[in-house]
């Protein structure tokens, strides 16, 4: 398939067998474009998860670059330096499509390309400058998230895009599961309800009516989130003994394209079949 957007270099070939042959049923599309997210539960087998878990691990281990660290964000909780106690606890494993042909198969899987159409339309391309990483929330020294939207650091012709969160294991609100708040991305919000790194004002009352409404998205192993670039969610610490890890990825219409200079077309993105 050809387009005219430079950045896409890569076209991901899926074999004569790979037909898309899931979907969302009627009320899970109902709930998606109602609520902003939408889980499909047991989406990804134990056998995709365990090779998904084994690069992570092995990756964790060996430290293999690029890594962002708790510190480099300073997020509430974070150690406040690489050479504190607990600096060199790992946020997020970087460019996981690069580091084993694993993530080429989960985004060329048909239950979840068939699932992305229904909500991006027939062409779909993925951003490799956003996401496209493994998510860790380490126990001690594991940070808060503040309540965001995925669209704010974007820059995309329209906020148009899907993030899909899939669970290599359990996730609940003790060990920093994921919290949304439904329908937030059919709102508007002023910039004065924002601070300067555009999380939500924890000091205003319209904001803390706003997340009193917040749901936990709690899964299972090999349950897949799927939630708007323009719901808000937040997260916890790791309340718990045990890491929990997570492969995320985004996904836009191909025709929604990264403004030229951002960072959003920094890097070559994957046109999905």
């Amino acid at each position: 398939m050809r387009d005219d957007n430079a950045m896409i270099t890569t076209v991901l070939e899926a074999p004569p067998a790979a037909v898309a042959s899931r979907e969302f049923a009627p009320a899970e599309l109902d709930q998606f474009q109602h609520d902003g997210y939408v889980i499909a539960r047991g989406l990804v087998g134990s056998e995709m998860r365990e090779r998904m878990l084994d690069v992570t691990h092995r990756h964790l281990t060996q430290a293999i670059e690029p890594i962002e660290y708790e510190a480099d964000l300073h997020y509430p909780g974070a150690p406040v330096s690489r050479n504190a106690v607990g600096g060199r606890t790992v946020r997020r494993l970087k460019l996981a499509h690069c580091r084993d042909v694993v993530f080429t198969e989960w985004l060329m899987c048909p239950e979840l390309v068939g699932r992305l159409r229904q909500l991006v339309g027939p062409q779909v391309a993925a951003p490799l400058a956003h996401h496209n990483c493994i998510m860790t929330k380490q126990p001690q020294h594991s940070s808060e998230t503040g309540w965001h939207q995925d669209i704010r650091y974007w820059s995309f012709e329209r906020p148009e895009l899907v993030s899909v969160w899939l669970a290599l294991g359990r996730e609940h609100e003790h060990n920093g599961g994921l919290w949304v708040i439904p329908g937030t991305h059919r709102m508007s919000f002023d910039r004065t309800r924002f601070d300067e790194a555009l999380f939500l004002r924890r000091d205003l009352p319209e904001n803390q009516a706003l997340v009193a409404s917040a749901v936990p998205a709690e899964l299972e192993p090999g349950d897949v989130l799927f939630f708007h670039c323009r719901t808000f969610h937040a997260a916890g610490r790791n309340q718990t003994d045990e890491p929990k890890f997570s492969a995320v990825f985004t996904f836009r219409p191909l025709d929604n394209r990264p403004l030229s200079g951002s960072r959003s077309a920094s890097l070559p993105e994957l046109l999905i079949p």
